[in-house]
């Protein structure tokens, strides 16, 4: 079973990288390409939510910390991404974590979601293990 193609984003990639989205996030959603940093797998994570992308985001969720399902509101509308700051998560590293703020409305209400998530390389692919909310 593929990927689904993350339809519906021909203009900037949603994850706040000011790249088109078929040179940013698609090829990680869409194919077979892995995000080389622990940055690039968050950025990708927050398109697949933005793009209720189940499959991609279960897939890159640490086996030992991954949900059996996500369940997506459909009233939630994401609004952006900041990339606050990043501490190791790069090529050579095997740890890394990354602070940002995603801002989201639900049936008109705005929302921010402020939080520093942990990531693990295993066997060359970078992983999500879980999230402090500050």
């Amino acid at each position: 079973m593929g990927k689904p193609r993350a339809t519906g984003y021909t203009n900037l990639c949603p994850c706040g990288s000011q790249a088109e989205f078929t040179g940013c996030c698609a090829r990680y959603l869409e194919s077979d390409a892995i995000p080389q940093t622990a940055e690039q797998l968050m950025r990708s994570r927050y398109s697949g939510f933005v793009l209720c992308n189940e499959h991609y985001l279960l897939d890159t969720w640490h086996p030992e910390t991954r949900p059996s399902k996500i369940n997506f509101d459909p009233e939630q509308r994401w609004l952006g991404l900041s990339v606050r700051a990043t501490e190791a998560g790069m090529e050579a590293d095997s740890t890394g974590l990354v602070e940002y703020i995603a801002r989201y409305k639900i049936s008109g209400k705005g929302y921010r979601l402020h939080e520093i998530s942990r990531f693990l390389k295993i066997d060359g692919r970078w992983f999500y293990t879980e999230g402090r909310h500050l």
